[in-house]
């Protein structure tokens, strides 16, 4: 008698290998993602004093202005014609000078602009906070009339920082009248 031999049922090593490969590569998807979201989380904080900083020079403008602290022809860049109060060039982000601008040449003499950080307690506001200066982080603001109104200008205000290797920069624009 012939004895029957039955197949065994299960994987072949081909099959096998496939479905590692498939397994693999949503693994790899995974462990992308996972870097990026760690590279915009980093980059949040950053990216919101950005935004705030360049926001605070927007509105110290419109103040100034509005409260005929400077005058609508002082609003221009040091370069332009006629030459106004604001440094035309990158300037590190400080606290506002004299004029009680930033982005002046009378913010030669002031002191970095700083944030805190809840110190050993956890609680912000308390006397054991850090204070830690904003390096690496540049501010431009840049005035340029609007073509055909020679009672509007239009402000853009640049902040760039480098986190690591990455450059980033958040611009913020927006137009003043000669008009109050």
């Amino acid at each position: 008698m012939r004895e029957e031999t039955k197949r065994e049922a299960g994987f072949t090593l081909l099959e096998t290998m496939i479905a590692v490969t498939v397994l693999l590569i949503g693994l790899l998807s995974l462990a992308g993602l996972l870097g990026t979201s760690l590279t915009y989380m980093r980059n949040a904080q950053n990216d919101f004093i950005a935004q705030e900083k360049a926001e605070e020079a927007m509105e110290a403008i419109f103040t100034a202005k509005y409260t005929d602290s400077i005058t609508f022809s002082e609003i221009n860049n040091t370069t332009a014609s006629p030459p106004g109060i604001f440094l035309a060039t990158a300037q590190p982000i400080l606290q506002p000078g004299s004029d009680g601008l930033v982005g002046t040449a009378a913010d030669s003499t002031a002191s970095p602009a700083y944030i805190y950080y809840p110190g050993p307690d956890g609680l912000l506001g308390t006397s054991d906070d850090l204070k830690v200066a904003l390096n690496g982080f540049t501010r431009t603001i840049t005035v340029t009339p609007y073509p055909g109104d020679t009672n509007l200008k239009q402000i853009s205000v640049t902040v760039n920082y480098t986190l690591g290797t990455v450059n980033r920069s958040y611009t913020m624009t927006s137009y003043i009248s000669a008009f109050n």
